[in-house]
């Protein structure tokens, strides 16, 4: 029978490295998306990599009881992201003050958030609606829709009450509507 997660981290903790080779292994995919979606795809591979170099120095802090491994981990990828586009000061895409209108095109503006989101197609495209959003709600979207969590792991990630996170997800497509 295959551990969980939980129990991998145990087994690390004991000395069996090879569990979290197993973890790496696992969650490298969704981690370097979750990067390259704050914090840019050229970014995504150093922040991938520091992320999980967090996760094996602070392994020992991880308390099953108060988190799952996915949660825990992505708190971290996150709070990387963040941490590096604070190092960094890279402004939002909102703060360039452009005048072109590069959503024009879009058809049918009646669509609910939700449906506009899931039409967006051209990678390109979604990566600028969501660098006008703020970060907090552009977290919520990423996690919500590319990592499909709940939204109780998502306010376990950035750690913020259930009703917090509904309604910023609420609000974060509200915005995205209003973009499109």
């Amino acid at each position: 029978m295959e551990k969980s997660d939980e129990e991998k981290v145990l087994e690390c903790r004991n000395g069996n490295d090879d569990y979290f080779r197993e973890l790496v292994e696992k969650y490298a995919s969704p981690v370097f998306n979750v990067c390259a979606r704050l914090a840019g795809r050229e970014n995504a591979s150093d922040l991938t990599q520091d992320t999980f170099l967090k996760a094996w120095k602070h392994l020992k802090k991880f308390n099953p009881k108060k988190a799952c491994f996915k949660t825990w981990l992505f708190a971290i990828a996150r709070n990387t992201a963040t941490d590096y586009l604070r190092r960094k000061k890279i402004p939002s895409f909102s703060d360039l003050g452009t005048d072109e209108e590069p959503f024009a095109d879009l058809p049918d503006e009646e669509l609910l958030p939700d449906e506009a989101l899931a039409k967006i197609e051209d990678k390109k495209l979604l990566e600028q609606v969501l660098e006008k959003l703020p970060e907090n709600y552009k977290a919520i979207l990423v996690l919500y829709y590319q990592e499909e969590m709940t939204f109780k792991e998502i306010g376990e990630v950035m750690k913020m009450p259930l009703n917090t996170v509904k309604s910023s997800h609420r609000r974060a497509l509200i915005s995205l509507r209003k973009m499109l």
